[in-house]
């Protein structure tokens, strides 16, 4: 047996546990099988997923992200916004964090548990793409935020099946052969919208998913053709995330996302 420290962290109803690396168990054991260990409800820690820190020749910290079913992940909003209150109250105790991640570099601004992170510039913008789910066609939108979501509006957000017909958008051809997050979204106001998503890699709806909110704020900008720079999400974990960007045409600039992150518990892990 060997012994990790590890803190669980929340972010909008988003949970990680976060480790630094350097212990040798990790080494054998290897990522993706710790990550389902720790990140299992009944046998492990519980987590949506695990965030390894390591050292980074290039900013502050490198972030690699491990889904709760051991795949890694370019980019997660809320777990950057983790990190960079780790790194803030923690370890550094630095009020701005560069963090690495695969995606590209990420700015971080923590005042006290309210944390913003600038993400990198989204991309693959598609609108209205027609796909057949059981038997009928939807419409979805497309954008890359860091990783790929699509992006559904409804009406009636509470009565969508978003576990059975998110994972079968997440799975479609359409967004092979790597697969989509999923966000289903009500527009509740010119500058307020509802998401509930989908997550790849956790294979289950989420209470909360940052790039999913910033994907979801800003295709409603465009598709309204709002000119607002701010979008409130409202998350199913019911805490509000702050979207701010710039829309330049069809592309958006400096992107933020920002809200509340709490540190849940410290502890020791036996692997």
């Amino acid at each position: 047996m060997r012994k990790i420290n590890f803190t669980k962290m929340v972010a909008a109803g988003n949970d990680f546990v976060v480790i630094e690396s350097g212990y040798p168990v990790i080494r054998l054991s290897g990522y993706p099988a710790l990550a389902r260990s720790i990140c299992d409800r009944k046998y492990g820690i519980g987590a949506d997923g695990l965030l390894v820190l390591e050292k980074s020749k290039v900013a502050d910290v490198k972030m690699r992200i491990f889904n709760a079913d051991g795949s890694e992940a370019q980019m997660c909003g809320n777990g950057a916004r983790c990190v960079a209150l780790f790194k803030s109250q923690v370890t550094s105790h630095k009020s701005q964090v560069k963090i690495e991640t695969r995606a590209g570099i990420i700015e971080s601004e923590a005042k006290g548990d309210n944390i913003r992170i600038q993400l990198t510039g989204p991309k693959n913008l598609k609108l209205d793409i027609p796909i057949r789910v059981n038997n009928r066609q939807i419409r979805v939108s497309f954008i890359n935020t860091g990783v790929p979501h699509a992006v559904i509006f409804v009406e009636g957000l509470e009565k969508i099946d978003v576990i059975n017909l998110g994972r079968m958008i997440r799975f479609h051809k359409q967004f092979s052969p790597r697969g989509t997050n999923v966000d289903f979204v009500e527009v509740l106001s010119n500058n307020s919208i509802r998401v509930r998503t989908y997550e790849r890699g956790v294979e289950d709806e989420t209470l909360a998913c940052g790039t999913g909110a910033v994907a979801a704020a800003l295709i409603t900008t465009y598709n309204l053709r709002l000119t607002t720079d701010k979008i409130n999400v409202y998350t199913q974990s019911g805490e509000i995330l702050k979207v701010y960007f710039t829309k330049m045409g069809n592309t958006f600039k400096n992107v933020w996302l920002e809200g509340k992150v709490t540190i849940v518990h410290k502890g020791v892990i036996c692997i």
